[in-house]
């Protein structure tokens, strides 16, 4: 019998699947489902800076409103059902969530702004998550914003929710840093003890006959995984903090291929939402059938044993196979 069990950011798994954020969490069931497919964790889909900055402004206007007036026009005050939504839901979630699972539920915040809005990372520890994920989707257009501003600006903002919480804090990034490694260095000295790798940015298209941006989703597909597979591998052992890849994971294979190269833990999103919870166990038993095949007793036992520091040819995720990647084609033609 093979071992599958592991830690992230300090939390005990029991394999490396995480079922990472997705509409999949916001339903008890759904999540319930996916602990009963071999689910390790599940990260709960985010909670947006936007959505909260709204409620607060939302109440405002209702609780300010016809002040002016009688004090007998009670019809003023909001109906609660009208206003109460969106971030307190999303802290009752995470109390069901907590009542219903034994496995770990993390938390997600999706922002970028030092505003108010990152105390709702300590109302999710005080609703019960084990751990949070910080989700950074920014896409920085103003030409005279340099780059050095944008990454002070996200240290900032983990130093900040670190102050907030006891609970372990992971940083979802984007691969788009002019020095990736350095930058990680500094959010984990910042305050975070996991990154994710990487987060992926929808992109939007162009209706051509409506003449509008309009927003598309597209699911990842297995070729999505080799950036964070490099990153994971060039990472591993360099910092002092726990790896998670996201992107591309659709098989068993995928998740041994991580770990090979460093993941403490791996992101299943895209497979689900295609195939359904129930996938998750499929994929676990190719895990193991994999596992018992190459003759490999535990994921202890594999954990980066692919990372750049650990083969036989450390250039083979650096420039020095870019040339030689290309002419392998020269046969071929």
């Amino acid at each position: 019998m093979v071992d599958l069990s592991t830690k992230y950011l300090g939390l005990n798994l029991k394999n490396p699947i995480v079922a990472s954020s997705s509409p999949l969490s916001k339903k008890v069931e759904n999540a319930k489902r996916l602990e009963d497919a071999g689910a390790a964790a599940v990260v709960m889909y985010s909670l947006f800076e936007e959505q909260i900055t709204h409620e607060s402004t939302a109440l405002d206007h209702f609780l300010n409103r016809g002040t002016e007036s009688y004090a007998e026009a009670l019809t003023y005050f909001p109906e609660m059902e009208h206003y109460y939504v969106g971030p307190e839901r999303y802290l009752e979630l995470i109390q069901s969530l907590k009542k219903v699972l034994e496995i770990p539920v993390i938390g997600s915040l999706n922002g970028v702004s030092a505003g108010g809005w990152i105390n709702y990372a300590r109302k999710i520890e005080q609703a019960g998550a084990d751990a949070l994920e910080l989700n950074i989707y920014s896409l920085p257009t103003d030409p005279e914003v340099p780059g050095n501003q944008v990454e002070d600006e996200y240290i900032s903002l983990v130093a900040s929710i670190r102050k907030e919480i006891s609970i372990p804090l992971s940083i979802k990034l984007s691969p788009y840093f002019s020095s990736l490694a350095h930058f990680a260095s500094r959010m984990v000295k910042a305050g975070a003890n996991g990154l994710t790798l990487f987060n992926r940015f929808y992109q939007p298209d162009i209706d051509i006959d409506q003449l509008e941006v309009v927003p598309d989703l597209v699911l990842s597909d297995p070729g999505d995984m080799r950036l964070p597979l490099r990153w994971v591998a060039i990472l591993n052992g360099r910092l002092d903090a726990d790896l998670a890849l996201s992107s591309g994971v659709h098989s068993g294979e995928d998740i041994l291929k991580a770990v090979m190269a460093g993941a403490n833990a791996v992101m299943l999103t895209s497979e689900l939402l295609r195939s359904g919870p129930g996938r998750t166990q499929e994929v676990l038993d190719e895990v193991k059938a994999l596992m018992v095949k190459l003759e490999y007793e535990s994921i202890t036992q594999m954990h980066g044993s692919m990372s750049q520091k650990s083969v036989a040819d450390p250039a083979a995720f650096e420039r020095a196979y870019y040339m030689k990647t290309l002419t392998s084609f020269d046969n071929k033609l």
